[in-house]
Protein backbone atom coordinates (compact mmCIF):
# COMPACT_ATOMS: atom_id res chain seq x y z
CA UNK A 1 0.00 0.00 0.00
CA UNK A 2 1.30 3.45 -0.96
CA UNK A 3 0.30 7.04 -0.29
CA UNK A 4 -0.85 8.59 -3.54
CA UNK A 5 -2.31 12.00 -2.70
CA UNK A 6 -4.30 14.21 -0.39
CA UNK A 7 -7.35 16.46 -0.36
CA UNK A 8 -7.97 19.46 1.84
CA UNK A 9 -11.36 20.58 3.09
CA UNK A 10 -12.59 23.22 5.50
CA UNK A 11 -15.83 22.88 7.39
CA UNK A 12 -17.48 24.80 10.23
CA UNK A 13 -18.01 24.14 13.91
CA UNK A 14 -21.33 25.84 14.58
CA UNK A 15 -21.73 26.30 18.32
CA UNK A 16 -25.03 28.16 18.02
CA UNK A 17 -23.86 30.72 20.59
CA UNK A 18 -20.93 33.05 21.24
CA UNK A 19 -17.72 31.29 22.23
CA UNK A 20 -14.32 32.56 23.26
CA UNK A 21 -11.80 33.25 25.98
CA UNK A 22 -9.85 36.13 27.50
CA UNK A 23 -8.34 36.92 24.11
CA UNK A 24 -11.61 37.41 22.25
CA UNK A 25 -14.99 36.05 21.25
CA UNK A 26 -16.48 34.53 18.08
CA UNK A 27 -19.78 36.34 18.36
CA UNK A 28 -21.62 34.14 15.86
CA UNK A 29 -20.17 30.89 17.24
CA UNK A 30 -18.75 29.84 13.87
CA UNK A 31 -15.19 28.46 13.77
CA UNK A 32 -13.24 27.13 10.79
CA UNK A 33 -12.27 23.44 10.97
CA UNK A 34 -9.58 22.43 8.44
CA UNK A 35 -9.47 18.76 7.40
CA UNK A 36 -6.87 16.71 5.53
CA UNK A 37 -7.76 13.49 3.70
CA UNK A 38 -4.85 11.20 2.76
CA UNK A 39 -5.40 8.83 -0.20
CA UNK A 40 -3.78 5.47 -0.97
CA UNK A 41 -3.56 3.12 -3.93
CA UNK A 42 -5.45 0.51 -1.90
CA UNK A 43 -8.58 2.66 -1.80
CA UNK A 44 -8.25 3.42 1.92
CA UNK A 45 -8.36 7.06 2.97
CA UNK A 46 -7.47 8.60 6.32
CA UNK A 47 -8.86 11.72 7.96
CA UNK A 48 -6.97 14.26 10.04
CA UNK A 49 -8.41 17.42 11.55
CA UNK A 50 -5.76 20.11 11.41
CA UNK A 51 -3.89 22.75 9.47
CA UNK A 52 -3.26 22.92 5.71
CA UNK A 53 -0.33 25.33 6.02
CA UNK A 54 2.57 24.40 3.70
CA UNK A 55 0.96 21.01 3.16
CA UNK A 56 2.46 20.53 -0.29
CA UNK A 57 5.99 20.72 1.10
CA UNK A 58 5.19 18.55 4.14
CA UNK A 59 3.32 15.95 2.08
CA UNK A 60 6.42 15.46 -0.10
CA UNK A 61 8.01 13.69 2.88
CA UNK A 62 5.41 10.91 2.83
CA UNK A 63 4.25 10.68 -0.78
CA UNK A 64 4.75 7.20 -2.23
CA UNK A 65 5.46 5.71 1.21
CA UNK A 66 3.61 2.92 3.00
CA UNK A 67 1.13 4.74 5.28
CA UNK A 68 1.42 2.04 7.92
CA UNK A 69 4.97 3.22 8.78
CA UNK A 70 3.42 6.03 10.79
CA UNK A 71 6.04 6.98 13.36
CA UNK A 72 8.89 6.81 10.85
CA UNK A 73 6.90 9.01 8.48
CA UNK A 74 6.21 11.44 11.31
CA UNK A 75 9.95 11.89 11.77
CA UNK A 76 10.39 12.30 8.02
CA UNK A 77 7.93 15.21 8.15
CA UNK A 78 9.82 16.78 11.04
CA UNK A 79 13.11 16.46 9.17
CA UNK A 80 11.57 17.97 6.03
CA UNK A 81 10.69 21.15 7.94
CA UNK A 82 13.59 21.46 10.38
CA UNK A 83 15.36 24.42 8.73
CA UNK A 84 12.38 26.77 8.75
CA UNK A 85 11.05 25.18 11.94
CA UNK A 86 8.01 23.03 12.51
CA UNK A 87 6.34 25.11 15.24
CA UNK A 88 2.90 26.64 14.92
CA UNK A 89 0.56 25.90 11.99
CA UNK A 90 3.17 23.77 10.19
CA UNK A 91 3.21 21.46 13.21
CA UNK A 92 -0.55 21.32 12.85
CA UNK A 93 -0.17 20.18 9.25
CA UNK A 94 2.21 17.45 10.37
CA UNK A 95 -0.28 16.50 13.07
CA UNK A 96 -3.19 16.30 10.64
CA UNK A 97 -1.25 14.07 8.25
CA UNK A 98 -0.01 11.94 11.15
CA UNK A 99 -3.58 11.45 12.41
CA UNK A 100 -4.75 10.48 8.91
CA UNK A 101 -1.96 7.89 8.67
CA UNK A 102 -2.96 6.33 11.99
CA UNK A 103 -6.53 6.21 10.68
CA UNK A 104 -5.36 4.30 7.59
CA UNK A 105 -3.16 1.95 9.61
CA UNK A 106 -6.04 0.95 11.89
CA UNK A 107 -8.46 0.57 8.97
CA UNK A 108 -5.96 -1.69 7.21
CA UNK A 109 -5.78 -3.80 10.38
CA UNK A 110 -9.58 -3.91 10.59
CA UNK A 111 -9.56 -2.50 14.12
CA UNK A 112 -10.61 0.71 15.86
CA UNK A 113 -7.51 2.76 16.55
CA UNK A 114 -7.89 2.52 20.32
CA UNK A 115 -7.56 -1.25 20.12
CA UNK A 116 -4.68 -1.12 17.61
CA UNK A 117 -2.76 1.17 19.96
CA UNK A 118 -3.20 -1.29 22.81
CA UNK A 119 -6.11 0.22 24.68
CA UNK A 120 -8.31 -1.99 26.85
CA UNK A 121 -11.06 0.34 28.08
CA UNK A 122 -13.02 2.25 25.43
CA UNK A 123 -14.29 4.75 28.01
CA UNK A 124 -12.28 7.99 28.21
CA UNK A 125 -13.08 10.28 31.18
CA UNK A 126 -14.16 13.78 30.10
CA UNK A 127 -14.59 17.26 31.51
CA UNK A 128 -16.90 20.00 30.24
CA UNK A 129 -15.38 23.00 28.51
CA UNK A 130 -17.85 25.52 27.13
CA UNK A 131 -15.52 28.28 25.83
CA UNK A 132 -18.00 30.36 27.75
CA UNK A 133 -16.54 33.78 28.50
CA UNK A 134 -19.12 35.57 26.33
CA UNK A 135 -22.18 34.08 28.07
CA UNK A 136 -24.40 35.71 30.67
CA UNK A 137 -25.31 33.85 33.85
CA UNK A 138 -28.46 32.18 32.52
CA UNK A 139 -26.69 31.05 29.35
CA UNK A 140 -23.75 29.73 31.37
CA UNK A 141 -26.00 27.68 33.63
CA UNK A 142 -27.92 26.26 30.65
CA UNK A 143 -24.72 25.23 28.86
CA UNK A 144 -23.28 23.40 31.85
CA UNK A 145 -26.62 21.80 32.64
CA UNK A 146 -26.43 20.17 29.20
CA UNK A 147 -23.00 18.78 30.10
CA UNK A 148 -24.26 17.65 33.51
CA UNK A 149 -27.09 15.79 31.81
CA UNK A 150 -24.41 13.69 30.08
CA UNK A 151 -22.94 12.77 33.44
CA UNK A 152 -20.01 15.20 33.48
CA UNK A 153 -18.89 16.20 36.96
CA UNK A 154 -15.82 18.28 36.04
CA UNK A 155 -15.79 21.59 34.20
CA UNK A 156 -13.38 24.21 32.91
CA UNK A 157 -14.50 27.84 32.82
CA UNK A 158 -12.88 30.57 30.73
CA UNK A 159 -11.81 33.66 32.62
CA UNK A 160 -8.91 35.84 33.66
CA UNK A 161 -10.33 39.33 33.13
CA UNK A 162 -12.11 39.98 36.44
CA UNK A 163 -11.54 38.00 39.61
CA UNK A 164 -15.02 38.71 41.03
CA UNK A 165 -16.69 37.60 37.81
CA UNK A 166 -14.55 34.47 37.62
CA UNK A 167 -15.44 33.52 41.18
CA UNK A 168 -19.14 34.12 40.51
CA UNK A 169 -19.16 32.07 37.30
CA UNK A 170 -17.19 29.20 38.83
CA UNK A 171 -19.71 29.15 41.69
CA UNK A 172 -22.62 28.93 39.26
CA UNK A 173 -21.01 26.01 37.44
CA UNK A 174 -20.11 24.33 40.74
CA UNK A 175 -23.73 24.52 41.86
CA UNK A 176 -25.02 23.02 38.61
CA UNK A 177 -22.62 20.08 38.81
CA UNK A 178 -23.12 19.58 42.55
CA UNK A 179 -26.88 19.32 42.14
CA UNK A 180 -26.49 16.93 39.22
CA UNK A 181 -24.06 14.85 41.27
CA UNK A 182 -26.44 14.75 44.27
CA UNK A 183 -24.11 16.72 46.46
CA UNK A 184 -20.81 15.27 45.31
CA UNK A 185 -18.15 17.97 44.96
CA UNK A 186 -17.21 18.54 41.30
CA UNK A 187 -13.80 19.38 39.88
CA UNK A 188 -13.42 22.99 38.71
CA UNK A 189 -10.74 24.40 36.43
CA UNK A 190 -10.04 27.96 35.28
CA UNK A 191 -8.44 28.64 31.89
CA UNK A 192 -7.04 32.13 31.23
CA UNK A 193 -5.22 31.47 27.93
CA UNK A 194 -1.89 33.18 28.72
CA UNK A 195 -3.45 36.50 29.71
CA UNK A 196 -1.60 37.20 33.00
CA UNK A 197 1.80 38.12 34.33
CA UNK A 198 3.24 35.92 37.08
CA UNK A 199 2.12 38.17 39.95
CA UNK A 200 -1.32 38.68 38.44
CA UNK A 201 -1.72 34.92 38.24
CA UNK A 202 -0.83 34.30 41.88
CA UNK A 203 -3.02 37.15 43.18
CA UNK A 204 -6.00 36.20 41.02
CA UNK A 205 -5.94 32.48 41.82
CA UNK A 206 -5.22 33.03 45.51
CA UNK A 207 -8.28 35.27 45.76
CA UNK A 208 -10.50 32.64 44.13
CA UNK A 209 -9.05 29.94 46.37
CA UNK A 210 -10.30 31.79 49.44
CA UNK A 211 -13.77 30.39 48.69
CA UNK A 212 -13.39 27.76 45.95
CA UNK A 213 -11.27 24.70 45.36
CA UNK A 214 -9.64 24.74 41.91
CA UNK A 215 -8.35 21.51 40.44
CA UNK A 216 -6.10 23.39 38.05
CA UNK A 217 -5.29 26.80 36.61
CA UNK A 218 -4.57 26.57 32.89
CA UNK A 219 -2.03 28.60 30.90
CA UNK A 220 -1.65 31.29 33.59
CA UNK A 221 1.33 32.91 31.81
CA UNK A 222 2.97 32.71 28.40
CA UNK A 223 3.39 29.16 27.17
CA UNK A 224 7.21 29.25 27.13
CA UNK A 225 7.67 30.89 30.56
CA UNK A 226 9.21 28.08 32.58
CA UNK A 227 10.03 30.12 35.69
CA UNK A 228 6.67 31.87 35.45
CA UNK A 229 4.74 28.61 35.58
CA UNK A 230 6.95 27.42 38.42
CA UNK A 231 6.33 30.65 40.35
CA UNK A 232 2.58 30.30 39.91
CA UNK A 233 2.76 26.69 41.05
CA UNK A 234 4.58 27.73 44.21
CA UNK A 235 2.10 30.50 44.93
CA UNK A 236 -1.25 28.69 44.62
CA UNK A 237 -2.84 25.44 45.77
CA UNK A 238 -4.23 24.50 42.36
CA UNK A 239 -2.25 22.41 39.92
CA UNK A 240 -0.74 24.24 36.94
CA UNK A 241 -1.84 22.90 33.55
CA UNK A 242 -0.21 23.86 30.27
CA UNK A 243 1.08 22.48 26.98
CA UNK A 244 -1.73 22.73 24.45
CA UNK A 245 0.21 25.30 22.43
CA UNK A 246 3.61 23.65 22.73
CA UNK A 247 4.81 22.02 19.52
CA UNK A 248 7.37 19.28 19.98
CA UNK A 249 9.08 17.49 22.84
CA UNK A 250 11.75 20.17 22.88
CA UNK A 251 9.14 22.72 24.02
CA UNK A 252 7.65 20.46 26.70
CA UNK A 253 10.97 19.30 28.10
CA UNK A 254 12.07 22.52 29.90
CA UNK A 255 8.74 22.90 31.71
CA UNK A 256 8.66 19.27 32.80
CA UNK A 257 12.33 19.21 33.80
CA UNK A 258 11.87 22.33 35.96
CA UNK A 259 8.82 20.97 37.74
CA UNK A 260 6.84 23.91 36.32
CA UNK A 261 3.81 21.91 35.14
CA UNK A 262 1.51 19.55 37.05
CA UNK A 263 -0.96 18.61 34.28
CA UNK A 264 0.70 18.08 30.89
CA UNK A 265 -1.59 19.00 28.02
CA UNK A 266 -1.38 18.46 24.28
CA UNK A 267 -3.73 19.71 21.58
CA UNK A 268 -5.57 17.34 19.26
CA UNK A 269 -4.41 19.28 16.19
CA UNK A 270 -0.76 18.38 16.87
CA UNK A 271 -1.38 14.71 16.13
CA UNK A 272 -1.30 11.30 17.74
CA UNK A 273 2.43 10.55 17.58
CA UNK A 274 3.18 13.84 19.33
CA UNK A 275 0.70 12.99 22.08
CA UNK A 276 2.14 9.53 22.60
CA UNK A 277 5.67 10.90 22.90
CA UNK A 278 4.66 13.68 25.28
CA UNK A 279 2.69 11.19 27.36
CA UNK A 280 5.78 9.00 27.67
CA UNK A 281 7.94 11.96 28.71
CA UNK A 282 5.32 13.01 31.27
CA UNK A 283 5.01 9.46 32.58
CA UNK A 284 8.75 9.34 33.15
CA UNK A 285 8.23 12.29 35.52
CA UNK A 286 5.10 10.84 37.18
CA UNK A 287 2.87 13.48 35.58
CA UNK A 288 -0.62 13.01 34.13
CA UNK A 289 -1.59 14.02 30.59
CA UNK A 290 -4.80 15.64 29.39
CA UNK A 291 -5.78 16.13 25.71
CA UNK A 292 -7.23 19.43 24.51
CA UNK A 293 -9.46 20.08 21.52
CA UNK A 294 -12.91 20.72 20.11
CA UNK A 295 -13.35 17.02 19.36
CA UNK A 296 -9.98 15.40 20.19
CA UNK A 297 -10.88 12.24 18.26
CA UNK A 298 -7.39 10.91 17.60
CA UNK A 299 -6.16 11.65 21.10
CA UNK A 300 -9.16 9.92 22.66
CA UNK A 301 -8.09 6.71 20.95
CA UNK A 302 -4.48 7.27 22.01
CA UNK A 303 -5.49 8.11 25.58
CA UNK A 304 -6.75 4.57 26.10
CA UNK A 305 -3.23 3.23 25.57
CA UNK A 306 -1.21 5.40 27.96
CA UNK A 307 -0.97 4.78 31.73
CA UNK A 308 -1.06 8.44 32.76
CA UNK A 309 -4.15 9.81 31.01
CA UNK A 310 -6.18 11.90 33.48
CA UNK A 311 -9.14 13.39 31.63
CA UNK A 312 -9.95 14.71 28.13
CA UNK A 313 -11.61 17.96 27.14
CA UNK A 314 -15.17 17.87 25.83
CA UNK A 315 -16.09 21.10 24.11
CA UNK A 316 -19.06 21.18 21.73
CA UNK A 317 -21.47 18.28 22.17
CA UNK A 318 -21.91 18.05 18.39
CA UNK A 319 -19.18 17.52 15.76
CA UNK A 320 -18.40 19.95 12.94
CA UNK A 321 -20.78 20.16 9.97
CA UNK A 322 -20.41 17.20 7.66
CA UNK A 323 -18.40 15.18 10.19
CA UNK A 324 -19.70 12.09 11.99
CA UNK A 325 -17.83 10.26 14.73
CA UNK A 326 -18.08 6.74 16.11
CA UNK A 327 -18.30 7.64 19.75
CA UNK A 328 -20.82 9.10 22.17
CA UNK A 329 -20.81 10.69 25.62
CA UNK A 330 -22.46 9.11 28.64
CA UNK A 331 -21.82 8.94 32.38
CA UNK A 332 -19.10 11.57 32.13
CA UNK A 333 -16.99 9.82 29.51
CA UNK A 334 -16.41 9.51 25.79
CA UNK A 335 -17.34 5.96 24.76
CA UNK A 336 -15.40 4.90 21.67
CA UNK A 337 -16.94 2.62 19.05
CA UNK A 338 -15.77 -0.37 17.03
CA UNK A 339 -15.57 1.14 13.55
CA UNK A 340 -12.09 0.49 12.08
CA UNK A 341 -9.74 3.46 12.23
CA UNK A 342 -10.69 6.71 13.90
CA UNK A 343 -14.35 6.14 13.17
CA UNK A 344 -14.63 9.50 11.38
CA UNK A 345 -16.85 9.83 8.33
CA UNK A 346 -17.10 12.91 6.10
CA UNK A 347 -20.09 14.11 4.10
CA UNK A 348 -18.26 16.26 1.58
CA UNK A 349 -21.52 17.53 0.05
CA UNK A 350 -22.57 18.93 3.41
CA UNK A 351 -19.11 20.41 3.92
CA UNK A 352 -19.21 22.07 0.50
CA UNK A 353 -22.71 23.41 1.15
CA UNK A 354 -21.56 24.99 4.42
CA UNK A 355 -18.81 27.02 2.76
CA UNK A 356 -20.89 30.20 2.97
CA UNK A 357 -20.73 29.93 6.77
CA UNK A 358 -16.93 30.01 6.92
CA UNK A 359 -15.76 33.06 8.86
CA UNK A 360 -13.17 35.22 7.13
CA UNK A 361 -9.58 34.37 8.00
CA UNK A 362 -9.04 37.92 9.23
CA UNK A 363 -12.16 38.07 11.39
CA UNK A 364 -11.69 38.53 15.13
CA UNK A 365 -11.80 35.86 17.80
CA UNK A 366 -9.88 34.02 20.46
CA UNK A 367 -6.95 33.33 18.10
CA UNK A 368 -5.81 36.98 18.21
CA UNK A 369 -3.89 38.11 21.30
CA UNK A 370 -5.12 41.50 22.57
CA UNK A 371 -2.67 44.37 22.51
CA UNK A 372 -2.90 44.92 26.29
CA UNK A 373 -2.78 41.27 27.41
CA UNK A 374 -0.59 41.07 30.50
CA UNK A 375 -0.56 44.88 30.86
CA UNK A 376 -3.99 45.66 32.31
CA UNK A 377 -4.84 47.44 35.53
CA UNK A 378 -8.60 47.38 36.04
CA UNK A 379 -11.48 44.95 35.55
CA UNK A 380 -14.39 45.96 33.32
CA UNK A 381 -17.72 44.41 32.42
CA UNK A 382 -17.18 41.53 30.02
CA UNK A 383 -19.33 41.37 26.91
CA UNK A 384 -19.01 41.85 23.18
CA UNK A 385 -16.08 44.11 22.28
CA UNK A 386 -15.23 44.60 25.96
CA UNK A 387 -13.96 41.04 26.26
CA UNK A 388 -10.22 41.10 26.70
CA UNK A 389 -10.13 44.81 27.44
CA UNK A 390 -8.95 45.08 31.05
CA UNK A 391 -7.73 42.93 33.93
CA UNK A 392 -7.09 43.89 37.53
CA UNK A 393 -3.41 43.80 38.43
Amino acid sequence: MRITGYRILTTVQDWGRPIGDANGVYADGLVRVPIVVVETDAGLTGVGLGSHVEIEAVFAAIEGEDPRCVTALYDRMLRRTFKAGHAGPVFGTIGALDTALWDIKAQAAGEPLWRLLGGRDRRVPAYASGLDIGLDDDELVAVYQAYADRGLRAAKVKGGLDVARDRHRLTLVRDVLTEAGRGARPSLMLDVNETWTRKQAVRHVAEIERTLDLTWIEEPVRRWDVEGHAAVGRGVRASVATGENLTGLEQHRPLIAAGAVDIVQTAAVWGITHFLRVATLAHAHDLPVSPIGTTPIGLLHAATSVPNHLVSELQDLEPALGVSVDHHVEDGAFVLGDRPGLGVRLDEEVIAASSHLLPHLMSGGAHIRPERAGHRLHPVEVGGEAVGAVLNA
